[in-house]
């Protein structure tokens, strides 16, 4: 692994994290504004944007698409996997997010 691509993975985790945190975050003050419940629509929200956390840390899916496209047909299998693992590290992100997310609202892990 080469320090530009290890470079992109710890990016890619922070931009997943920080869109599920300051989505939360600033959705429930608007939930707050509109008198709903502020803490069940951070709640809410952690959970809904995770794909689209994925989605912006990869930069978009028809980037990730066509590199997954070229290593199959090209027979450059390094493009897969690193698409994948970039994938993964982002999910990894949105999950970290949502989990302080819950573990700030107060809910209980498993229900």
């Amino acid at each position: 692994m080469n320090r530009d691509f290890l470079a992109t993975l710890i990016i890619d985790f922070f931009v997943a994290f920080g869109v599920i945190i300051g989505g939360a975050i600033i959705g429930g003050m608007g939930a707050y504004l509109i008198g709903k419940p502020p803490l069940s629509a951070m709640l809410d929200l952690a959970n809904s944007l995770k794909i689209w956390a994925i989605v912006a840390a990869i930069g978009g899916t028809f980037d990730a698409i066509t590199s997954i496209e070229r290593g199959l047909f090209n027979g450059t299998h390094d493009d897969i996997f690193k698409t994948l693992f970039m994938v993964f590290v982002a999910l990894c992100g949105a999950h970290s997010g949502t989990l302080l997310i819950q573990w700030i609202v107060g809910e209980q892990l498993g229900s």
